[in-house]
């Protein structure tokens, strides 16, 4: 007797799973994670928490004579982006690093064979998760200090030039942040490498820089750091100002948003490179 199946039973069985689904499935193995939930708590903490302890301090410390929104907008964001950039790395790394270390990557490709919908989705949880808790940090980190800079006549209004874009590009930044260390952590197969290559990209390498000797070679280099790069995302760009200065080492915020997204892509593309040639 011929064995016969049901059209819609093997259609079923053999379909990949549509895109939504692996982008649900990795939302719940990332709030999963307790490391993953104490990382976007960490940013919202440390960034909301660092701008309050610059505004309360700003009198000790010293109120600047000269009233200036990129200075007052500095303390806000700083903590953010210096600090926020480190945890948002590593949150991107955690994603599939926690996979390789346990085993459980096997189990994620055996169950979604397209190896580059996995990674999409991973990209996709990655930025968004990052960057929607980073947006309410620099708004919160915003409401909390701006009616204390303005005692002082310091305030920066959201509706000044420049002001939204550098909030809106200071959690961006960080969202960038966690899909470069996904990039990597994809090509290493290591939490900790992964968590290293962060950690000199976004603040080591832009400390080592400005200590070697000027010249064409090191004023390349520095333009071209994504710490750097985020740095002046989060700032208020000079109007008028060039695009990049060499010379100068100028970074203007629309120069910042390029070179962050090509170290992001890039890390993304040689990660999915990895993730297709080799095995799991």
């Amino acid at each position: 007797m011929a064995l016969t199946t049901k059209p819609h039973r093997a259609d079923a069985r053999t379909q990949r799973p549509p895109f939504a689904a692996v982008v649900h499935s990795e939302w719940i193995k990332a709030l999963s994670l307790p490391a993953s939930v104490l990382a976007l708590a960490g940013i919202l903490a440390i960034g909301a928490g660092g701008s309050l302890f610059l505004g309360v301090t700003l009198e000790s410390s010293g109120v600047p004579s000269v009233p200036s929104i990129e200075r007052t907008l500095a303390d806000v964001t700083v903590p953010t982006v210096v600090l926020g950039q480190i945890i948002a790395g590593i949150f991107g790394v955690m994603l599939i690093g926690a996979e390789y270390s346990s085993g459980a990557m096997q189990t994620t490709l055996t169950a979604v064979p397209h190896r580059m919908r996995v990674l999409a989705a991973k990209a996709f949880v990655a930025f968004t998760a990052v960057t929607v808790v980073a947006l309410v940090t620099v708004f919160a980190a915003w409401a909390l200090t701006n009616p204390i800079y303005a005692s002082f006549g310091l305030d920066a209004p959201l509706t000044a030039a420049g002001v939204m874009l550098a909030l809106v590009g200071s959690a961006v930044y960080l969202g960038l942040c966690a899909v470069f260390g996904l990039g990597v952590t994809t090509l290493v197969r290591s939490t900790t490498a992964g968590s290293i290559i962060v950690f000199a990209a976004t603040l080591l390498l832009p400390v080592l820089s400005s200590l070697l000797p000027f010249g064409l070679l090191s004023r390349v280099l520095r333009l071209a750091l994504l710490g750097n790069a985020g740095d002046a995302m989060g700032r208020v760009g000079i109007e008028g100002g060039p695009f990049i200065d060499l010379w100068s080492g100028h970074i203007s915020v629309g120069a910042g948003w390029m070179i962050a997204a090509i170290w992001a892509a890039g890390a993304l593309v040689i990660g999915a490179i990895a993730l297709r040639t080799k095995d799991a």
